[in-house]
């Protein structure tokens, strides 16, 4: 079967722990021309993001450790990459979940490895159609970058951990909102690990430390005290 033109350079990450399935897949993919690469968890693909990036995600949802849906939360909260969900779990409210937290298309267990790739090249389309993301969003002081996941305050960059710059991008992204605990918890949550509120308040503090004048009397993280926080600027 000849390569498909339109499919030259598209890298495509599947993130599958079937290993009978996944070399299929691969194959397939790669015989069509496109540049596929497979891993196995969320762990493995959030390495292999890092250190050279996909045009499209192949995710299925059940996976070992962080599951598909908390990671397909991840990337969208990071990344501008267009998503198709696959599983073996076929049920409407898996698939409106799903596509309620970002992914772009959904596909059930067993599926034609010519339909994955008809919907990897119909989902391909739209994303080149979507408009670019603003690069880098402004907020007082602020200049927050999530391409490259790094934040200056009037020029000067922060160091912050993963956290810290997941609940600054967060509550900057709409200042004057008043964020709960519970909608703040996935920003210190990571990968398949445990949270709970008051880990929210230990990570709001040590984020204060680095981006207020003067701590003790925030001036941009404000507390709402019996609810949770939000972005002020003054």
């Amino acid at each position: 079967m000849p390569q498909d033109p339109s499919a030259a350079g598209h890298r495509i990450l599947l993130v599958e722990d079937d290993e009978g399935l996944a070399p299929l897949v691969v194959r397939h993919l790669a015989e069509s021309g496109f540049a596929a690469s497979w891993v196995a968890d969320a762990r493995a693909a959030d390495e292999h993001l890092r250190r050279g990036g996909a045009d499209l995600v192949v995710l299925d949802l059940m996976l070992p450790g962080e599951d598909g849906l908390s990671f397909c939360r991840r990337i969208r909260r990071e990344l501008d990459i267009p998503i198709i969900m696959v599983t073996a779990r076929g049920q409407e409210a898996d698939r409106i979940l799903g596509l309620r937290l970002g992914a772009d298309d959904y596909l059930p267990k067993p599926f034609s490895l010519w339909e994955l790739e008809a919907r990897i090249q119909a989902v391909l389309r739209r994303a080149r159609g979507r408009p670019a993301p603003p690069s880098v969003r402004h907020a007082g002081p602020f200049a927050i970058d999530p391409a490259r996941r790094s934040v200056t305050v009037d020029g000067r960059p922060l160091d912050l951990t993963r956290s810290e710059f997941d609940l600054l991008e967060r509550l900057a992204s709409e200042p004057g909102r008043v964020f709960t605990r519970d909608q703040l918890l996935e920003c210190v949550r990571g990968g398949g690990t445990d949270a709970f509120d008051r880990a929210v308040d230990t990570h709001v503090s040590n984020l204060r430390r680095k981006v207020e004048p003067d701590p003790k009397a925030p001036r941009y993280v404000k507390t709402v005290w019996g609810v949770g926080y939000r972005f002020e600027l003054p």
